[in-house]
């Protein structure tokens, strides 16, 4: 290696340099949050110069932005359950998710993403964003359902539930529950949420109270 290599922070096979940043990245951040992750300790796993990740990313958010580029494309999700059927839409929706899961390299990038919101806002807008207005809000619009908005959340505050308790709480018997248990259980209240009647709580409380007159 030469002396500029050595003093840059350069190393032989930089093809591979930025995923081994990535990979370390994303182990740091499903490890320690967004909050303790440091640019010089995401260094140091991958083997490089702070100053490299920098180059690289420009800064933190950057290199966290990049970790939480989702590893399916929500179009392909939605056209994988408009084949399924409408009425197989939610359960489409959670087998996809959870399968997205499974494979180790892609769990890592995720738990680092429901670790970092957890603790740190700009993650947890980061997360929010991804998830409601680049996943289910164009999903419920297209569908042309009423209160889309609000529909979108409530899948995204299911799944993401979900696998906070399954994947980084680890909480059993969901933890090993099988994938198929999991679509039986949770598809039919993402159904809902996509296409069924969302009942408000002022509709809830008069009905509540006209039967109770009744």
């Amino acid at each position: 290696m030469s002396a500029d290599a050595r003093r840059s922070g350069r190393r032989p096979g930089e093809s591979s340099t930025r995923d081994d940043i990535l990979a370390a990245a994303a182990a740091a951040f499903a490890e320690h949050g967004y909050d303790r992750a440091t640019i010089r300790g995401i260094a140091a796993v991958a083997g490089v110069d702070p100053a490299l990740v920098i180059h690289y990313f420009g800064s933190k958010d950057a290199l966290f932005e990049e970790v939480l580029r989702l590893p399916v494309r929500p179009s392909d999700v939605f056209a994988r359950g408009v084949a399924a059927g409408a009425d197989k839409l939610g359960s489409t929706i959670v087998r996809t998710f959870l399968e997205t899961w499974s494979p180790p390299e892609q769990r890592v990038r995720l738990t680092a993403m429901l670790r970092s919101a957890m603790t740190n806002e700009r993650a947890m807008h980061l997360l929010r964003d991804l998830l409601v207005r680049e996943v289910f809000a164009p999903m419920t619009a297209t569908l042309g359902v009423p209160d889309a908005e609000l529909r979108a959340t409530l899948v995204g505050s299911q799944l993401v539930g979900l696998a906070l308790m399954r994947y980084v709480g680890r909480i059993e018997p969901l933890a090993s529950a099988s994938i198929d248990e999991l679509v039986a259980a949770v598809g039919p209240t993402v159904q809902r949420y996509l296409t069924g009647d969302l009942e408000r709580p002022a509709e809830a409380a008069r009905t509540g109270g006209a039967l109770a007159q009744m």
